[in-house]
């Protein structure tokens, strides 16, 4: 908490502290990074402030707000520091006031009016100035390896009436990038959600001048982001099979049995614990990277993690391609196994800033901790709950630490899972606060199926050529060097959809879906991983027949059929996957966008719930129209912020509308189809002539609907970063259902 208050003039101490974001700067390093990528990691001469030599961080987390009916705010700073002295502990020191001149002017007019009640209006003194609070975050050293030692920082803030601004200072030295943004306490958190962060081994970088992350500050500069949401794959590990001479070893090893026997041993262990170290201090220290065929200079990444605050999730490639989706004895081979439990650590270190030896990795109030250890990553599931702010909370589904081949969690750990959301978004708890519950699961859930592809991949009609891929007779990369299956199979084994997850993916909807509405609470789901934008969707059924759903009266089905298209916002079954992917990795080629939009038909759930995708790119980023309107393969990253909050529609949101459960009584309210928003071209509507469908549905804008929003890049060439915005209006759920028991295929029948 502030330790220090003072109540000099706002201008005299401190000049600049409404100045915008130095976006010419980020420009010019983002052409600077382009343009010669050095062979090693670059050394910066700003790396050293004073003694302090930093080689990874500042790197902010957020770990929960509003926590046991408080106003707090809870998150950490990392900072990694080379051969720091050990008489020498880092002090950070901070000062928060008013993100805006206008709060600032408020508070002062507040200020102004208390002292006039207090004096008198004849004794008026002058306007006293604006509050700014001081104070020094501790720092504890939890981690040392090699001359560098973690320091976390922990962050206790309190949220008041307006939105706060947070610069901080490392032994008192300042950077333009060493700030981030707070909510007020009547806000919920502007979000990021993005995935892929990292190119694939065999992707060429030097085909992508652009940064989205460039695009990320810009966008920051003008709507204040407060957290990013990682889906996965922030950091790209395959290049453990280049830098590995041990796992090279085990990978040509022919026999089956001594692949799947041998041990890992002091030397295996000592190399990959140095392999992930130095890959993460190179990534997320400089985003630097080497692959197989071109490197890359992802600088603003780093400083974009020095302003805005992280939750993360993990997925395959912060471990190694595919980890989790291979034959279980394959997985459990010690080599093999050791590789996911050291990547286990690094993970925890870098993206949770704490060390799984300390009590802190299993008693943060965040974790959302299974009762045992999963099958080849000794540790427990850590997945992740919090708040967001007034009105958003957020459950991150660790799908890693438990996942065999046909397996991702252990039912008991979904049911520790839902007890927690039970509790958190009870009456009692929760006070009905919470509108959204935004869920992390790194892998898209409602995404077209593929088993027709996994059947062939797994046919023995492939065998064949698999055995004689193995042996090298032909091209031995149409299989994989873990268990020698096709090279694609793995991909597919790690989907929701794929023919061994079918019942817990259905499962886990339907959970989701009658948990929601028995809530009160409108779910969406954010997934990365697949390369590539789309937005899935699950809805209560247009009942095209009388008798199609068992309501009885004929009037009144129509009714219900008139009043989930035009009223969506009372529709318990609602519910959307933002699939956001990637950040930074290549895109897949047009024939699979191709092949995907062919595929993806409407999936009937169950009786009463159909899924399909939203129809959204209806133009392509350069204004032309597009035949594939349900994926567009080009880079992307995605926000999520409340209408009241948005700096484009919070004076449009019709705000008594979130009060009002009569339908007759929103007829007003801003409705619009899911469509591209063109800069410059903010309040066209480019389907004002479509009419509402069974498909095609208008989504209200109220004051807490969520602006949803995928940001896809307009040409990987372009220094300059530019993206254009695909938006849908995500409504609150209006109402409360006890859902009927509609059987479920793989569940119930």
């Amino acid at each position: 908490m502030p330790s220090a208050t003072t109540e000099d003039n706002r201008q005299t101490q401190h000049d600049s502290w409404f100045d915008p974001l130095p976006l010419d700067e980020y420009l010019e390093i983002n052409k600077l990074s382009r343009k010669t990528v050095p062979k090693e990691r670059p050394v910066d001469s700003t790396d050293k402030l004073g003694e302090l030599d930093i080689r990874c961080g500042p790197i902010l987390r957020l770990a929960g707000t509003l926590e046991n009916g408080s106003k707090n705010y809870r998150g950490s700073i990392m900072l990694v520091l080379k051969d720091l002295p050990e008489t020498h502990t880092p002090q950070i020191t901070y000062k928060i006031g008013p993100a805006a001149a206008a709060a600032a002017a408020e508070e002062e007019a507040a200020e102004e009016e208390a002292a006039e009640e207090q004096n008198g209006s004849a004794t008026r003194g002058p306007v006293s100035a604006t509050k700014f609070s001081t104070g020094e975050f501790p720092a504890t050293k939890y981690y040392e390896e090699d001359g560098f030692s973690f320091y976390r920082i922990n962050v206790e803030l309190e949220l008041v009436e307006y939105e706060q601004k947070v610069e901080y200072y490392i032994d008192n030295f300042f950077k333009k990038s060493f700030q981030f943004y707070i909510p007020s306490y009547e806000e919920s958190m502007n979000v990021i959600s993005y995935s892929c962060n990292g190119f694939s081994l065999a992707c060429d970088c030097d085909e992508y001048k652009s940064s989205l992350w460039l695009d990320v500050l810009n966008k920051h500069s003008k709507q204040h982001y407060h957290v990013m949401l990682g889906g996965g794959d922030q950091i790209y590990c395959d290049a453990i099979k280049l830098h590995s001479q041990k796992l090279t070893e085990w990978l040509e090893t022919s026999n089956p049995v001594k692949k799947r026997s041998a041990p890992a041993d002091s030397e295996t262990i000592k190399e990959f614990s140095k392999f992930y170290l130095k890959h993460y201090m190179d990534w997320f220290g400089k985003g630097f990277w080497t692959g197989k065929n071109s490197r890359v200079l992802e600088a603003l990444f780093p400083l974009a993690m020095s302003q805005i605050p992280l939750v993360n999730i993990y997925d395959d490639h912060d471990i190694i391609d595919g980890f989790g989706s291979y034959h279980d004895s394959t997985m459990a081979a010690p080599i093999f196994s050791k590789v996911g439990n050291i990547a286990y650590r690094y993970y925890m270190l870098f993206q949770h800033q704490m060390n799984p030896d300390e009590e802190l990795h299993s008693k943060d109030p965040s974790w959302v901790l299974s009762k045992r250890d999963g099958p080849f990553i000794k540790q427990k599931n850590h997945s992740v709950y919090m708040r967001l702010g007034k009105e958003i909370s957020l459950l991150g589904v660790d799908c890693r630490t438990q996942r065999k081949l046909k397996q991702i969690n252990e039912p008991e750990t979904y049911k520790i899972i839902f007890d927690r959301l039970k509790k958190e978004l009870s009456d009692e708890t929760n006070k009905g606060e919470t509108k959204h519950l935004l869920v992390m699961l790194g892998v898209p859930i409602l995404y077209p199926r593929l088993v027709w592809l996994e059947t062939l991949m797994s046919s023995p009609v492939f065998a064949p050529l698999r055995k004689l891929a193995q042996k090298g007779v032909i091209n031995k990369g149409l299989v994989n060097e873990f268990d020698g299956e096709i090279e694609v199979l793995d991909d597919l084994n790690d989907h929701w959809c794929t023919k061994n997850h079918k019942r817990e993916r259905n499962k886990l909807l339907k959970d989701l879906t009658e948990f929601g509405a028995k809530r009160g609470v409108r779910i969406t789901i954010l997934s990365g991983d697949v390369h590539l934008g789309c937005i899935g969707r699950l809805k209560s059924k247009y009942h095209h027949h009388p008798h199609a759903h068992l309501l009885g009266d004929p009037q009144e089905i129509q009714r219900f059929n008139e009043k989930l298209i035009k009223y969506p916002e009372h529709d318990p079954r609602l519910i959307f996957n933002v699939v956001s992917s990637a950040i930074v990795n290549a895109p897949p080629p047009d024939a699979m966008a191709t092949l995907l939009n062919k595929r993806s038909k409407i999936h009937h759930f169950n009786r009463d719930t159909d899924e399909d995708v939203l129809r959204i790119f209806v133009k392509d980023t350069d204004g032309k129209p597009r035949d594939n309107k349900q994926f567009l393969n080009k880079r992307n990253w995605s926000d999520l912020i409340l209408a009241k909050q948005s700096v484009l529609y919070k004076s449009r949101a019709k705000l008594e509308g979130d009060e009002v459960d009569n339908a007759d009584e929103i007829e007003a309210v801003y409705r619009k189809f899911p469509q591209p928003v063109f800069d410059g071209h903010e309040s066209e509507d480019l389907l004002k002539d479509q009419k509402p469908n069974d498909r095609e549905i208008e989504y209200p804008l109220f004051a807490s609907s969520l602006v949803t929003t995928l940001r896809v890049e307009q040409d990987k060439s372009d220094v300059k970063s530019k993206s254009v915005g695909y938006e849908v209006f995500i409504p609150r759920l209006i109402g409360h259902y006890e859902l009927d028991n509609a059987p479920i295929k793989h569940v119930d029948v």
